[in-house]
């Protein structure tokens, strides 16, 4: 598992470490220093209880290298409470409200519903496309998030499934899961259907199909009973067949 993080990775993996040692180490060595209060001019910043290298970057608006050299800190830069470090004096309160104003608001955005583009769907007779087996829809569309996103036409073991439409096929094989033996063929830059399922595949990559030929014969691979899952995707959106399938073109 570890050889799969990235050498970027293990950097910030190990930089936040630091901090917490010497957030530990700064607060042990300075438990008895109750008097010492922490402040920042604008140039010089005086060290108190409980601070890091890191937080008084964050503080001064001074990068930690910069601090470490400017006050000539060698690894791992444990500072003493009283310690006075130079820095640039880049931050201010103005940058801390609008820090907090931006936390505020946070929770506001990622409640907010994501708005997603809806794809409309061609109107009904602008293509013809076939039936791709006979038999009973057992399982309609469903336009509900997570519902069925094509039909589900019952069948016979090696019944044949035709093409809906001329194209290419784009995809023949079972490597996608809860699909089983599936065709995807591309009929434009638009139209893609989807034959799930199957029993046999009788097409393979890059073949030009014709409208009603036979590619696959229906089966239960990646499901329960036989049958043959149909998807119509327009703009790759699914759309429900059952509106612009016809038994003749």
């Amino acid at each position: 598992m570890y050889k799969d993080i990235p050498y970027n990775r293990w950097k910030i993996i190990l930089c936040l470490l630091m901090t917490l040692l010497l957030t530990a180490c700064s607060s042990k060595n300075t438990a008895k220093s109750t008097r010492n209060e922490g402040s920042f001019n604008g140039s010089v910043y005086t060290v108190k209880r409980g601070d890091t290298l890191y937080k008084v970057s964050r503080m001064t608006g001074t990068s930690v290298g910069e601090l470490a050299r400017m006050n000539s800190l060698p690894p791992p830069y444990k500072l003493l409470v009283g310690q006075r470090l130079r820095t640039k004096g880049t931050a201010s309160r103005t940058a801390s409200k609008n820090t907090a104003t931006a936390r505020k608001s946070t929770p506001s955005r990622q409640t907010a519903p994501a708005q997603v583009a809806k794809v409309t769907a061609p109107p009904v007779g602008s293509r013809c496309w076939l039936w791709p087996a006979k038999g009973k829809v057992i399982e309609g569309y469903s336009y509900q998030d997570g519902g069925n996103k094509g039909i589900d036409i019952a069948g016979s073991r090696g019944q044949a499934i035709y093409a809906s439409g001329p194209g290419t096929v784009v995809y023949a094989g079972n490597q996608l899961r809860g699909y089983g033996n599936l065709v995807m063929i591309k009929h434009n830059e638009d139209y893609i259907t989807a034959y799930a399922h199957n029993d046999t595949i009788l097409v393979s990559n890059g073949q030009k199909i014709k409208a009603g030929q036979k590619i696959a014969t229906m089966g239960n691979s990646g499901t329960s009973s036989v049958r043959l899952h149909f998807q119509l995707r327009y703009r790759a959106t699914a759309i429900d067949p059952q509106r612009y399938l016809k038994d003749s073109c």
